[in-house]
């Protein structure tokens, strides 16, 4: 079997919100997920906001990433910011997505990013012990969201 890697690109949209409503799925969120192929469309291919990678095993597309840029006022630096990292169950355990995540360090790397960084589900222990396992450090931070009615409600305040 070989691993290979390819960026996604416009064609690909239907197959990203797959991935993602794979994801939502697993982590027992689908009902939060309100993305659209037309949203997927304007802010990873129009407008440049995010980039995805797939991994192929055999040319069959078996997983994908999904990542953006943020900035870090403490190092002066961009860091690439890992939203979604999903391998399909039935290729899980091949070093998928340990592959994925060091093609993810590599670019990091060659595009001078002063970090890599992601956030995982509390609840998902498998998950962190891995990340533990290959270097990653746990932060101190709580992830807090704004969103719909009480994102509007916020920014409409006099």
């Amino acid at each position: 079997m070989t691993l290979t890697f390819r960026n996604a690109n416009r064609e690909d949209v239907s197959l990203i919100l797959t991935y993602i409503k794979k994801l939502a799925e697993y982590e027992n969120r689908l009902d939060e997920v309100v993305a659209t192929e037309k949203a997927i469309e304007k802010w990873v291919f129009d407008r440049k906001q995010a980039e995805v990678i797939f991994a192929l095993e055999d040319e069959k597309v078996i997983g994908f990433a999904l990542f953006f840029l943020s900035f870090s006022t403490y190092i002066s630096n961009v860091n690439m910011h890992l939203e979604d990292l999903f391998i399909d169950p039935e290729y899980r355990g091949k070093g998928y997505g340990k592959s994925l995540l060091k093609k993810l360090a590599k670019i990091a790397v060659e595009r001078d990013y002063g970090r890599f960084e992601w956030t995982c589900i509390s609840w998902n222990k498998p998950s962190i012990d891995f990340y533990k396992s290959i270097g990653a450090q746990q932060k101190d931070w709580n992830v807090f969201h704004l969103t719909g009615i009480n994102l509007k409600k916020l920014a409409d305040e006099d």
